[in-house]
């Protein structure tokens, strides 16, 4: 897995537990390798990134960066990819299974629009699929099957309908401590500033 991030670890770490826990549903063997690149667009770091983990072993190679050097570094290795904030398949056609893009354009015009009646103020926004800030790429017909594309868009309609929460428990850290209990979700606090990875993942974040 390549996860490249400033140095505002903690929130990346939703992000990375978030992944891990829907892998692990699917694989319970799953492996995870980290690297952290401390930039959000550095292609030649992230493409260095990239080919380390995969000669590591990695198969798929998953970013939180947003050039797409690390999708073309997998398609060049033969192996898969999961991209970052936009559509990356004409990049890498060969490897790209999809990508979770950032549409930011409703929510710069929402911000606009209230900085120009005089109603703008500071505020926390939470908004992701339900939305429509966070969109998922069309799905790789040429490498994932039918009913596993199936199977993702029912999550997709599961989350945004409130139905499915990745965050709901019983979640344990990496210490064995049950940070989520069963039939909970963790709160905006505990997103907001995810100090841990949860249990399975191997690997430290950066201090």
């Amino acid at each position: 897995m390549c996860c490249t991030q400033k140095r505002d670890f903690i929130h990346v770490t939703d992000v990375v537990n978030a992944f891990y826990l829907a892998a692990s549903k699917v694989n319970p063997d799953i492996k995870i390798k980290i690297i952290w690149n401390f930039s959000w667009y550095d292609p030649a770091k992230e493409a260095d990134a990239a080919n380390t983990l995969i000669g590591q072993g990695a198969d798929i190679i998953v970013q939180h960066t947003d050039t797409y050097a690390p999708c073309q570094a997998a398609q060049e290795a033969g192996v898969m990819a999961f991209g970052q904030a936009s559509d990356q398949s004409a990049f890498c056609p060969d490897a790209h299974l999809t990508a979770i893009i950032d549409d930011w354009g409703p929510y710069y015009a929402e911000r606009t629009e209230a900085v120009l009646n005089g109603t703008w103020e500071s505020q926390d926004t939470w908004h992701g699929m339900k939305e429509g800030m966070v969109v998922m790429s069309p799905y790789n017909t040429k490498l994932m099957p039918s009913k596993l594309i199936q199977e993702a868009v029912n999550m997709e309609v599961a989350i945004k309908d409130g139905t499915f929460h990745p965050f709901t428990g019983p979640i344990k850290n990496q210490a064995g401590e049950i940070v989520v209990p069963a039939g909970s979700v963790a709160d905006d606090g505990m997103l907001a500033g995810m100090s841990f990875y949860v249990e399975g993942i191997d690997g430290d974040i950066p201090q």
